[in-house]
C-alpha cells in the first residue's frame, strides 16, 4: 500500500458530495461528533516497533491456530494411539469454539485496555482440557487484529496490518495439516506400508513429539510478549486511534439495532464457522473414501494457505471483512466489533460440530453446508451497502 493519497480521484469517492457515508450513518451521529477531537491535530506518528508488536501478535495467533488444528489432521493416528472415538475427535475440534463463551469478557478486558504414567482417563481430561485453554485463547488473538492496526498503523497501513495479524491464525492451522501428517504415522489400517514402524507405542511417541515442540513454541512466545509488549505506541498514528469511541454497553446497542452491521456479519460469520469445522475434521470427513492421512493434511494445507496468501497480498476475504465492520458501525470500538462478529462465527462452528458428534457415521450433508453456506453469504453481500466511517474521519480531519 502507498505512503498517501496518491491523487485526487483516490480522494474523490470519500470527499464528493454525494458518496459519503448514508444518513444516519456513525460519523453523522451524535456519538462521531463526540468522537471529533477539539481540534483538527496534525497526522499521527507511526513508530517502527509497531512491526515486531505486530509479529508478536501475528506468532500467538499462529501458534492458537496451530494447537487447535492438532487433532483433526492426525485423527486416524490419535484412534490407534489414545483409542479415541469419531466423537473425541469433533469434540477436541469443538472446545475451539465454546473457548468463544467467555468472549464478551474479554472484549470488555481489551476495550479497557504431562505425566509418564500409562494412558487413562485421566490423560484423556488433560487432553480437553489443553484444547480448551486453547480455545480460551481464540477471543483475543482473532478478535484484536483490527483494534491492534488501528492502535498502532496510519490509515494507509491499516489494511495491511489488520491482513497480517487476521490471516496468521489460519496459517498455524494450515500447517498442522502439514506437521501432524508428516510426523506422525498412519497407523496400519490405512497405510500398510512400514506396518513394524507404526505401532501404537510408536505412533504415541511421535504425537507427544509434536505436542512438545508446540509446547516449546508457546512458551518462547509467551516469554517474548511478556518481555516486551507494550499496550499502546506514545503518540497515536492517526486521528482515529486517537478519537473517543462508545462504552460497552452502548457498543452493543449500536451493533444490535445496526441492520447493515447484522447483514454482512452474518455474510462473514456463516461461511468461515462452517468452513472452520470443516477443514478440522477434514481427515475424518476424507478416509471414508479412502484418502490417506498425508494426502488429507496436503489438502486441507493447500486449500488454507492460497487463502492466506491471496488475503496478505490484496487485502481481500477476511481482512476486507474486519475493515467493513469496523467502517461500518464506528465510532464502537474495534475490539467488541470483530469480538460480536468471531463469537458468531464460532457459534456457527460449535452448532455444526455439536450435530457432528451425534452424526458421523455418514458425512455427505457435512459436505453440502459448505457451498451452501458460501452461496448465503453471496445473497447478504450482494444486498450490502458499505461507508467508510472511520477512514472519512482520518482524511477529512488529517487533510
Amino acid at each position: 500500500m502507498g505512503s498517501g493519497w496518491s491523487s485526487e480521484e483516490e480522494r474523490q469517492p470519500l470527499l464528493g458530495p454525494g458518496l459519503g457515508p448514508a444518513p444516519g450513518a456513525a460519523w453523522r451521529s451524535r456519538e462521531a461528533a463526540a468522537a471529533l477531537p477539539a481540534a483538527a491535530p496534525s497526522p499521527g506518528r507511526v513508530y517502527g516497533r509497531r512491526w515486531l508488536v505486530l509479529l508478536l501478535f501475528s506468532l500467538l495467533g499462529f501458534a492458537q491456530g496451530l494447537v487447535w488444528n492438532t487433532w483433526g489432521p492426525i485423527q486416524n493416528s490419535a484412534r490407534q494411539a489414545y483409542g479415541f472415538s469419531s466423537w473425541d475427535i469433533a469434540l477436541l475440534v469443538l472446545w475451539g469454539p465454546i473457548g468463544f463463551l467467555p468472549c464478551f469478557a474479554f472484549m470488555w478486558l481489551l476495550d479497557k485496555r504431562a505425566t509418564s504414567q500409562p494412558f487413562n482417563l485421566f490423560d484423556s481430561r488433560l487432553i480437553h482440557g489443553g484444547q480448551l485453554l486453547n480455545g480460551l485463547a481464540g477471543p483475543t488473538v482473532m478478535n484484536a487484529a483490527p483494534f491492534l492496526s488501528t492502535t498502532w498503523f496510519s490509515a494507509d497501513e491499516r489494511a495491511t496490518a489488520t491482513a497480517i495479524a487476521s490471516m496468521l491464525s489460519y496459517l498455524g492451522g494450515a500447517c498442522a495439516f502439514l506437521v501432524g501428517p508428516l510426523v506422525v504415522p498412519a497407523p496400519n489400517g490405512t497405510a500398510p506400508l512400514l506396518a513394524s514402524e507404526n505401532s501404537r507405542a510408536h505412533i504415541k511417541d511421535l504425537i507427544e513429539t509434536v505436542l512438545y515442540a508446540e509446547f516449546g513454541g508457546v512458551c518462547l512466545l509467551f516469554s517474548a510478549t511478556l518481555a516486551y509488549f507494550p499496550p499502546r505506541p506514545p503518540l497515536p498514528p492517526s486521528v482515529a486511534a486517537a478519537s473517543q469511541r462508545l462504552s460497552y454497553r452502548r457498543s452493543f446497542c449500536r451493533l444490535l439495532s445496526n441492520l447493515r452491521f447484522l447483514m454482512i456479519a452474518l455474510a462473514y460469520a456463516i461461511p468461515l464457522g462452517v468452513f472452520a469445522g470443516w477443514s478440522g475434521v477434514l481427515d475424518l470427513i476424507l478416509t471414508p473414501v479412502h484418502v490417506s492421512q498425508v494426502d488429507a493434511g496436503w489438502i486441507g494445507f493447500w486449500s488454507i494457505v492460497g487463502g492466506c496468501v491471496v488475503g496478505i497480498a490484496m487485502a481481500s476475504s477476511i481482512p476486507i471483512f474486519f475493515e467493513l465492520f469496523v467502517e461500518t458501525v464506528y465510532p464502537v470500538p474495534e475490539g467488541i466489533t470483530c469480538g460480536v462478529v468471531t463469537f458468531l462465527s464460532n457459534m456457527f462452528m460449535g452448532v455444526l460440530l455439536f450435530f457432528l458428534t451425534f452424526y458421523h457415521t455418514e458425512l455427505s450433508w457435512f459436505n453440502w453446508c459448505l457451498p451452501g453456506s458460501c452461496l448465503l453469504s453471496l445473497l447478504l453481500i450482494l444486498c450490502f451497502r458499505e461507508s467508510y466511517d472511520r477512514l472519512y474521519l482520518d482524511v477529512v480531519v488529517s487533510v
